[in-house]
């Protein structure tokens, strides 16, 4: 049997946007689309994609806006020219940790979505919910609390479901809603994810949930692949009834949809795979392999782990990976980034990029003993706010001078990474590499102190568009799994990353002895974690 050749279809739905993107078959990019929701659909009044509460803690998005921007996004594929019918195959990423619920009797209208109509028309009435919470909504502490007890205590969670109870994960969302709307979750036929939502809107029918996004609701055992009944139970009544079947990342969930084959000439061939979130889709983006990390510095930090045994924690996140089902992700979340360094550029190096890449060069590695702490505002990870300054002493020190200032930053920064890390499980092996990715990655002395750090060569990779690239390497490598061929196979082809730079000559030596020091100086002013 002949292997289906044609272009890949990636679409990412993101907070503020959709993204759509062609590649040709050797996942070359051809064309790629955008929709912005404030700009391109007015009428739903967001700013930035939601809705902000008078709490200030609740978030949500319209979603029927989202079923006019991916309307809106293939019809702008269609305008710039590209031919849906040698799409071969499609999937998609959605923001994490967002859900969909379905009224009663939604599916029959889904299934006979007609051409003649949009779908954004066809499906007015469709949702027990017309706005639905996204990762940005933070009013589910009690939810948090409760389920956290119901399991024995957060760590217990986090055994299971590889996360403690975090407040936008969506069994805590759930349970809100069936404490908050009782009437509406009873007229629920099915709850989705943003992910299989989108999916949904493609095959014409509900989409079942992929494991990796899944891993993301604080529902689902990451080792066993199923619902925990527990965690369920815990939540609301019959929800797994409501959340249906879970299938590996790579499933081709079937064809798409009549109304997508007449309205927008796609190939009745077209095979959809199944949709993730955004944050498996940026690992698949960045190619991640076995021992990889990857690293994105922009307006927060990003770190990306492959692991191969979790070790869930009371901090960060394990997942599922989306591209290797025996294997897993982690994901460390940093706030205080781009802006702090920035700061501190103003600051200590007169505004100047290359006065600060300059300071970094005129400072050794580990700074002569001095370590800072920067959280200008309350951290994620670790849970710490201000600014702390240690001499080598260890003693806490007011101020360092501006270069020292520069480089204990820089430091810092990157010995959290690595500390918190390997609190999840990551450890480095011979063929580890760190991807970076971000604003920072293009200053090559920041990128040293990385390299140093870690003691691994960096890379860089051109991944603006990274969850939306990596729905489309899912795509193609869902078509081909059935024959053997594995992820990393698949994308063979695509652009390689660069190697940026080399750790430097005794690196490894200095780095080791003061992670043991950062680890035991944080210590002295994070708080406890929340009971």
């Amino acid at each position: 049997m002949s292997t289906p050749r044609g272009f890949v279809l990636g679409l990412d739905l993101s907070t503020q946007q959709v993204k759509a993107m062609v590649l040709d078959d050797e996942l070359v990019v051809l064309t790629e689309v955008h929709v912005h929701f404030d700009k391109d659909l007015p009428k739903f009044s967001t700013q930035g994609g939601v809705h902000i509460h008078e709490d200030k803690l609740t978030v949500t998005s319209p979603v029927l806006m989202w079923v006019e921007a991916i309307d809106l996004a293939l019809e702008r594929l269609v305008q710039s020219g590209v031919d849906l019918s040698q799409v071969a195959v499609l999937s998609g990423s959605g923001q994490q940790h967002g859900s969909v619920y379905w009224r009663q009797g939604a599916r029959k209208t889904l299934r006979n979505a007609a051409a003649s109509s949009p779908l954004h028309l066809t499906l007015q009435g469709c949702f027990s919910l017309d706005e639905v919470p996204v990762w940005m909504d933070s009013s589910t502490a009690t939810e948090c609390r409760q389920l956290e007890q119901a399991l024995g205590g957060a760590q217990s969670l986090a055994d299971i479901t590889g996360s403690r109870a975090y407040e936008r994960f969506t069994g805590n969302q759930i349970a809100k809603v069936y404490r908050t709307w009782p009437r509406a979750y009873e007229d629920t036929e099915r709850i989705s994810l943003v992910s299989s939502f989108a999916a949904s809107l493609f095959l014409g029918d509900y989409a079942t949930i992929d494991y990796s996004d899944g891993s993301g609701m604080n529902l689902l055992d990451i080792r066993k692949k199923c619902w925990t009944q527990r965690c369920l139970d815990a939540c609301a009544p019959d929800l797994a009834e409501k959340l249906g079947e879970l299938v590996p990342s790579h499933t081709v969930l079937g064809p798409v949809s009549s109304y997508l084959v007449q309205r927008y000439g796609f190939s009745p061939n077209c095979q959809v795979v199944a949709f993730s979130g955004d944050n498996p889709g940026s690992l698949a983006g960045m190619r991640l392999q076995a021992g990889d990390i990857a690293v994105s510095l922009g307006t927060s930090d990003t770190v990306f782990l492959w692991l191969k045994e979790p070790r869930p924690a009371l901090e960060g996140h394990v997942f599922c990976n989306p591209i290797c089902q025996e294997a897993y992700m982690a994901l460390i979340c940093f706030k205080n980034a781009s802006l702090t360094r920035e700061r501190v550029r103003d600051r200590c190096a007169a505004g100047s990029w290359e006065e600060f890449s300059r300071a970094l060069r005129a400072t050794p590695p580990g700074n002569g003993g001095n370590i800072g702490f920067y959280f200008d505002t309350m951290e994620i990870t670790p849970p710490a706010v201000g600014i702390h300054r240690f001499n080598t002493d260890d003693e806490k020190v007011e101020a360092f001078a501006d270069d020292v200032e520069v480089r204990a930053l820089v430091e810092g920064q990157f010995l959290a990474k690595r500390v918190h890390a390997e609190g999840l499980g990551y450890r480095t092996e011979p063929e580890t590499r760190i991807l970076a990715t971000g604003g920072a990655s293009s200053n090559k002395d920041i990128l040293q102190v990385l390299a140093d750090v870690f003691n691994v060569p960096v890379y860089t990779l051109d991944t603006a568009n990274s969850a939306c690239l990596g729905a489309a390497y899912r795509a193609k490598h869902g078509l081909l799994a059935a024959s053997g061929l594995s992820f990393s196979a698949v994308v063979r082809t695509a652009p390689p990353c660069q190697l940026a730079t080399w750790p430097s000559q005794d690196s490894a030596k200095v780095y080791a002895a003061m992670l043991e020091r950062f680890q035991r100086l944080e210590q002295t002013f994070v708080g406890p974690c929340r009971p």
